[in-house]
């Protein structure tokens, strides 16, 4: 059997949407399942989002620290945004996320991985870019609530590889991406997607 994730839709007998707020909904679907029974499946719908591992020619990974609120933590993450602009790439998204909550741009940009944030509860889906080639962008972007105070650190790969498997950071995308980051480095980045491959 081949490994990879496949496009499915099974049958939605009814959906009920219960909350909407100004980044997500959340949604009850009645779903028929084998057999021809059904269960209900409640779940968060989300727009999605990108994040990007900024790696520096010292092979150090790009890191800001931001509150997250329902977690009552300060988080180390990858630069990363909602994807909230109609019809805008994603790596134009992460472009602009790159340069506004770090004040860099990249001259290279590869797709580093394609990750569903709880695919059990969620339909947010996150594209994960590598960007190198970094030169420092002035921005002019009003900082406000979570984003008014994010310091920047520059962490070593390997570093990094070690506090995410040390339990030292907790981000999902930021997890997956300094781990692909480090996999992926082992070819030189030769098996990366461009930045504009197709989602599945």
């Amino acid at each position: 059997m081949r490994i990879e994730d496949l496009p499915e839709q099974w049958p939605v007998v009814e959906s009920r949407e219960h909350f909407k707020g100004y980044v997500i909904g959340v949604r009850t679907d009645t779903v028929r399942m084998p057999r021809d029974e059904v269960a209900d499946r409640d779940y968060v719908v989300h727009p999605g989002s990108v994040a990007v591992l900024a790696l520096d020619e010292d092979d150090r990974v790009l890191l800001i620290r931001q509150y997250r609120h329902p977690t009552r933590h300060l988080l180390w993450e990858l630069p990363a945004g909602i994807r909230d602009v109609e019809g805008e790439p994603l790596a134009a998204t992460a472009a602009r996320e790159l340069a506004e909550e770090a004040g860099y741009q990249a001259g290279t940009w590869h797709t580093l991985v394609d990750l569903y944030l709880s695919p059990g509860m969620s339909d947010e889906r996150i594209r994960v870019f590598l960007a190198r080639d970094l030169s420092k962008v002035e921005i002019d972007f009003d900082r406000r609530h979570e984003e008014f105070d994010m310091p920047v650190e520059w962490v070593p790969l390997g570093d990094a590889v070690e506090r995410a498997l040390m339990g030292m950071i907790h981000n999902s995308p930021t997890v997956a991406g300094i781990l692909a980051a480090y996999a992926a480095s082992v070819e030189g980045f030769a098996l990366l997607r461009p930045a504009d491959a197709p989602e599945a």
